[in-house]
């Protein structure tokens, strides 16, 4: 148990630094797009990695960053369900597999026949992989309309929630992330792990 957690560990620091450097190219933008869309659906490292220091870069897009990742991790919970909905036996028990989640994935889909739209929605308030939600919604045949629905609330809430606290705290809160970066950061992928260790421990 230990040997995996360390090796999913090392493998989600490998990324997180792939993170850091794609946001200070100059097509940071479509790459936090990118890495929003396959987060839902099974990339293990989300987006915030990268809008935390595009936002304090340039505070003015904030808004349509916000925006732009809602978007696509929206589409890539879409790539999530459809996993789940259509390829479970192939590709989603291959992602589930990897970061060892069977046994929380197996309750998930317990829990979706009586709080599905629940689940999907307070996501954002957890550090729970979104990828499992969407795969699972997919194998319990969630109805769409309402996974649509519950997965803008969710993702809506967790990117303008960020944006919000970079944007309208002002230069302050700016120049005070920016002394504390490296740290928040790593808080962030220390919440990541954390999710996928709860996840496996309530399971």
């Amino acid at each position: 148990m230990n040997n995996i957690i360390e090796k999913q560990q090392n493998i989600l620091h490998r990324m997180y630094d792939w993170c850091l450097k794609a946001a200070n190219t100059k097509r940071a933008k479509y790459i936090m797009y990118l890495v929003s869309f396959a987060e839902s659906s099974f990339f293990p490292l989300p987006p915030d990695l990268m809008l935390i220091p595009m936002i304090l870069a340039n505070r003015v897009l904030a808004w349509r960053l916000a925006l732009g990742a809602t978007i696509a991790s929206v589409l890539g919970g879409i790539l999530g369900y459809a996993i789940g909905y259509y390829l479970f036996s192939t590709i989603g028990d291959l992602i589930i597999e990897t970061y060892g989640l069977h046994n929380a994935f197996e309750r998930f889909q317990n829990d979706f026949q009586n709080y599905g739209f629940w689940i999907i929605s307070l996501k954002g308030l957890t550090p729970i992989p979104f990828k499992l939600v969407t795969i699972a919604s997919g194998v319990a045949h969630f109805d769409i309309t309402q996974f649509l629905i519950a997965s803008v609330i969710a993702r809506a809430f967790r990117f303008y929630l960020l944006y919000g606290i970079l944007y309208f705290f002002g230069p302050l809160a700016k120049q005070y992330i920016e002394k504390y970066l490296t740290v928040a950061l790593l808080v962030c992928l220390g919440i990541i792990v954390a999710g996928f260790i709860i996840v496996k421990c309530l399971s």
